[in-house]
């Protein structure tokens, strides 16, 4: 597979303010069937290789929970096309919301959009970066599962080279985002240097 400055460049990203609500997107196109990213997407034991073990009655209506993580309800289920749910860790706090469209059928067309009302300190101090560069930390999991099949540890990830690489690059491209949607450059820089401190853990 590509490495991960192509990787995150196959990604397209945008950010949209609609009152309290900001609206993080972003999609890009999978070498691999509708089919095969639905599940990956929606199945336990699937879902539990590259992302996170899921607990719940995995169907509309019904609620989930991913170890360690969010949960919430499953609002839609259309397979293999669309899903939207809740999303919130502990207890809801305003609206968060995420919505994945598939289209396509032997290259499966990706589609993400993540709507919530993001606390005010937290949008100013980090901007889209604040959830941007978990989900392309995510989306790059996946992708390496879809294409390897291989399942990168959690714990060797997320202090390696590759994984600082990955969050500074995600950083900055979630900061073009959020200028094109009319953020100061100002704001910009200073989303970008808070979320690549947060992630360096400094």
């Amino acid at each position: 597979m590509g490495n991960i400055t192509e990787e995150l460049a196959r990604v397209e990203r945008s950010v949209a303010t609609d009152g309290e609500v900001r609206r993080i997107a972003m999609s890009r196109r999978f070498e691999a069937s509708r089919e095969r990213v639905w599940a990956a997407l929606t199945e336990p034991e699937r879902l539990a290789q590259w992302f996170l073990p899921v607990t719940g009655d995995l169907q509309e209506g019904g609620v989930y929970q991913l170890e360690g993580n969010a949960s919430g309800d499953i609002l839609r289920c259309h397979a293999p096309a669309e899903f939207r749910l809740t999303w919130h860790f502990g207890e809801p706090q305003g609206l968060s919301e995420v919505t994945v469209a598939l289209s396509g059928d032997d290259a499966a067309e990706f589609a993400m959009e993540h709507a919530a009302e993001f606390p005010a300190a937290m949008w100013d101090q980090y901007g889209a970066g604040a959830v941007g560069v978990g989900w392309d930390g995510a989306l790059y999991s996946l992708v390496r599962y879809l294409e390897d099949g291989v399942a990168l540890d959690p714990d060797q990830w997320m202090t390696s080279e590759d994984a600082l690489r990955l969050n500074e690059l995600s950083a900055a491209a979630w900061g073009e985002a959020q200028r094109a949607d009319g953020a100061s450059d100002e704001a910009v820089e200073r989303a970008v240097r808070e979320t690549i401190a947060f992630y360096a853990g400094d």
